[in-house]
């Protein structure tokens, strides 16, 4: 008996034609928006719609007028044309909370993979009265964030942005709406920010201890064995120590956990020996298990305050500590490849 043919899955277009058009749509709008930081919310960007309320309550007119006019009730055309009456004004409303409004991104800051990145919006008001019931998210997510703003001042929204992988990323689009006050219509604008935020690896949890330390180049002596329980370049504080040798980065974190245990550099091995992360040396075959190894090692570095150097594929970034060098070095590794 022969085998049936296979059977052909219909495309997802095909189940959901109007979704594939609303998002060529959402593409060809939002390609047409300016980037910008700073945006002030005016008519030509401001939209509104009725809520599905609004619809409801439209409706529930149109029976109320053609009921009052069959049945020639004055009480029924009085109700009918007051409730009309505040749904225009509602919508007048609406449409002045967000009107006016100025909206700024703060500059976001570098953040690890898997962390979720937040996001700053400024949202400032000139205007003497509180704008009141504004929700802030990127477009699509639906996860909003609210506030109010206070008359000629300003209030600070976060939203919540989470990328899928390591390197730099255009801030999404995001989008301000408010329904203030009746919820009969809905009012929004689509804003493209021009700045971008750049994404670290995340760490790998449980990574194992730092490479040895490697002969420095004309220097003299092998390298301190591995395992010993001592990284190369630190060693347990001795009495008479001077205290620039003392990490004492190591000894605030020491401090922390409650425990008076201090830690010096061993300038005699830092002459001899320096400590390089390598690809190569985390001895797997993954480039982002890789990546996620040196980040790792790159924070453990730091944090007990070592000197060390990052070696890529076509990048060398030399020996260095302190924050500048492990900024530098988390870069590297987020725009790697």
């Amino acid at each position: 008996m022969a085998n049936p043919p296979p059977r052909s899955w219909p495309r997802p277009w095909a189940l959901h034609p109007g979704r594939a058009v609303r998002r060529r749509f959402d593409r060809w709008w939002q390609a047409r928006l300016p980037l910008t930081d700073t945006t002030v919310l005016t008519q030509r960007n401001v939209y509104i719609l009725p809520t599905g309320a609004g619809w409801m309550l439209a409706l529930t007119l149109l029976v109320l007028l053609v009921a009052s006019i069959n049945f020639q009730l004055n009480l029924g055309y009085l109700l009918t044309f007051l409730l009309a009456g505040s749904a225009g004004a509602g919508m007048h409303v609406c449409h002045g909370t967000l009107r006016g409004l100025s909206l700024h991104l703060r500059p976001p800051e570098p953040h690890f993979l898997g962390q979720g990145a937040t996001l700053e919006v400024q949202l400032a008001n000139e205007r003497r009265t509180p704008r009141l019931g504004i929700a802030l998210a990127v477009h699509g997510s639906r996860h909003w964030a609210w506030t109010d703003v206070p008359a000629q001042g300003a209030a600070t929204v976060q939203v919540a942005f989470a990328p899928s992988r390591r390197g730099l990323h255009h801030v999404p689009t995001l989008t301000a709406e408010t329904r203030y006050p009746l919820g009969t219509f809905r009012v929004w604008t689509l804003w493209r920010p021009a700045a971008e935020v750049l994404v670290y690896p995340a760490p790998e949890p449980g990574a194992p201890p730092l490479p040895p330390a490697e002969p420095r180049a004309g220097g003299t002596g092998s390298a301190p064995p591995h395992g010993t329980g001592e990284l190369e370049g630190v060693r347990a504080y001795r009495r008479g120590d001077p205290l620039q040798r003392v990490v004492w980065k190591k000894a605030a974190q020491a401090l922390a956990t409650g425990s008076d245990a201090l830690v010096s550099r061993d300038t005699q091995a830092s002459q001899h020996h320096e400590l390089w992360l390598d690809a190569a040396a985390t001895g797997l075959a993954d480039p982002e298990a890789r990546i996620s190894r040196l980040t790792a090692w790159v924070l453990q570095a730091d944090r007990l305050g070592l000197d060390y150097g990052l070696r890529l594929a076509g990048q060398h970034i030399a020996q260095g500590n302190g924050p500048a060098q492990r900024r530098r070095c988390l870069e590297a590794l987020a725009l790697w490849g």
